[in-house]
């Protein structure tokens, strides 16, 4: 642990802890002053969701792992005329963010905790008032927002080891080392709505169908039930506590576990077998199953094709499915992320910069982009420069 706090206490990446005294807003209060902590534990959404609910765990892995493969272009818009940047300090930040990540795996996991907890963290590392050397993704369940006057964070408290490190934000610019991205939520002013959150009782459903049929097979595939204890006259009947436990013994030692499985049980003395469960049958227990399933992908935006969840087959193929979790999913979540690099990132570098998502490496839009390119190029009536210009190029 001590290795992984290490490089929040750099020399050169040491945050600041001194916040100026500015009058508040008139219109927003909040006292200040102690952490705010998510309403929903974020390590149980990451628990019971991702480690063990397998359509949220594919999910979140397909969402993120796309999103995170998608490369950046740097535009400068310092003249009439933008161009493109091929080298940049900036670019080499965002591919090779620190010694221990590359950019596509440092976004997927930003992403991939935002859709778990609705919140993820992005630290930069470098000299106040510099361009950052690293760019970190912080751990949200050891994030605290320190509220502060006029709706703005005082601080961000990241703790780990009983060790608190403050991360100021200015209040008045709300500027920090720390970029907070975070879903919409109603109900909380400072954390962002899990999806994870939105598809609990689901997910809890599709977790409890695999816990029972865990528990099925591991008994036999057999249902449970009750030995019922009748006298010679047909009346209920009672054992003595050796005969109890006799029987119990046995149960317990010839007729539980997997290696019992189908073993014909030898009733005597007036027993008789009587089930006290439901079959699976009776349960529609891949009914359950299925809805929950397709309950949870809707939650996260992804077809349930893609998931291999049969009954929902909206789309004639997986290329139109794919093609509906990029154009309704990731590319809105990329946009986002892309607006918060803009706003926080770029201007340590340079304000007449402008990061894009390179929506032309990404394969399933290739068929649209061809099309697209073909309309435009028998447009009689548009010159080169027009269409040059719609579709993207510099004249």
């Amino acid at each position: 642990m001590a290795g992984m706090f290490s490089w929040l206490a750099r020399p050169h990446a040491r945050p600041t802890t001194d916040v100026k005294s500015y009058p508040a807003s008139n219109a927003f209060m909040i006292a200040p002053g102690q952490p705010v902590w998510m309403r929903r534990d974020a390590t149980r959404f990451a628990d019971e969701g991702y480690r063990r609910n397998v359509i949220a765990h594919r999910a979140v892995g397909m969402i993120a792992s796309a999103a995170g493969s998608v490369p950046w272009k740097l535009r400068e818009v310092r003249t009439r005329r933008s161009r493109y940047l091929d080298q940049h300090p900036l670019l080499q930040l965002l591919y090779r963010p620190n010694p221990l990540q590359g950019g596509t795996e440092l976004f997927e996991n930003l992403i991939a905790y935002k859709l778990i907890g609705g919140n993820s963290y992005l630290h930069a590392i470098g000299p106040k008032g510099d361009a950052p050397l690293e760019l970190h993704v912080l751990r949200p369940d050891r994030v605290a927002i320190i509220p502060g006057a006029g709706g703005i964070p005082k601080a961000y408290r990241y703790t780990i080891d009983q060790r608190a490190v403050d991360m100021a934000v200015d209040p008045i610019t709300g500027q920090s080392r720390v970029l907070h991205l975070k879903s919409f939520h109603p109900l909380d002013d400072w954390y962002g709505l899990s999806p994870m959150e939105a598809a609990a009782y689901s997910i809890d459903q599709h977790n409890q169908c695999g816990a029972w049929n865990q528990a099925l097979l591991q008994n036999g595939a057999r249902p449970s039930g009750a030995l019922m204890v009748k006298a010679a006259d047909g009346s209920a009947g009672h054992l003595s506590e050796s005969q109890f436990g006799r029987l119990k013994d046995q149960l317990d030692s010839q007729f539980s576990g997997a290696a019992n499985a189908g073993r014909p049980l030898l009733l005597e003395g007036g027993l008789e077998w009587k089930d006290m469960s439901l079959s699976p049958r009776d349960m529609d227990f891949i009914a359950v199953k299925h809805s929950s399933a397709r309950d949870i992908a809707l939650a996260f935006g992804v077809p349930p094709q893609l998931l291999g969840i049969p009954g929902d087959n909206t789309y004639a193929n997986l290329q139109e499915a794919r093609l509906a979790l990029w154009e309704q999913t990731i590319l809105p979540l990329l946009e986002h992320v892309t607006d918060a690099l803009n706003n926080w990132l770029v201007p340590m570098f340079d304000t007449a910069l402008e990061l894009e998502a390179d929506r032309d490496a990404i394969p399933v839009f290739t068929a649209k982009r061809d099309a697209l390119w073909e309309r435009i190029s028998r447009a009689d009536f548009l010159t080169s420069d027009e269409k040059r210009s719609l579709l993207g190029i510099g004249a």
